[in-house]
């Protein structure tokens, strides 16, 4: 019996374990981006701004992906809910945010399972709706839009497997 053991032991041990799930996020050409940091000199940095985006899709993305999976994020132009007022002073400078300035990510991803690719593509990710839709969860905390809008992309095309529409 307690050879059993051992050998029901070991081989646990040796058995392939499943890699952890994985986001990877690279940023292209940040400096041209349509509304990534501010132009009036009192609102975030690009710095910050890129920071946050990493750790979003990273902390969301580790979530939304199931063992062995791996997705790598290439962020080609970020939008920012709304407009920077100018004028407005401090690091958290005023920005006006109306349905007229949706929060816009036009991202290219590739979604892996154990080095097989599952989904890729290259997708503008918005919605017009992001004022009513994400009311309930925001609080003033800052990139909140953005976060909403990552974490429901994330939920539904890398978690669900939905396809983005041509």
């Amino acid at each position: 019996m307690k050879a059993l053991r051992a050998i029901i032991l070991v081989t646990a041990l040796l058995s392939p374990v499943p890699a952890a799930a994985q986001v990877s996020v690279t940023f292209v050409e940040p400096e041209r981006y349509t509304d990534a940091e501010s132009h009036f000199g009192s609102g975030y940095t690009l710095r910050v701004t890129l920071a946050e985006i990493r750790r979003l899709f990273t902390e969301l993305g580790d979530r939304a992906l199931r063992p062995g999976e791996s997705l790598s994020i290439t962020a080609l132009d970020i939008d920012l809910a709304g407009y920077e007022r100018p004028g407005a002073v401090g690091p958290d400078s005023l920005r006006i945010v109306s349905d007229v300035g949706p929060p816009r990510l036009r991202l290219r991803y590739t979604l892996k399972e154990r080095d097989r690719t599952v989904l890729a593509a290259d997708e503008t990710v918005t919605d017009i709706d992001f004022l009513s839709r994400y009311a309930r969860s925001l609080g003033g905390a800052s990139f909140a839009h953005e976060r909403e809008l990552i974490r429901d992309w994330l939920q539904t095309r890398i978690a669900q497997r939905q396809p983005p529409r041509e």
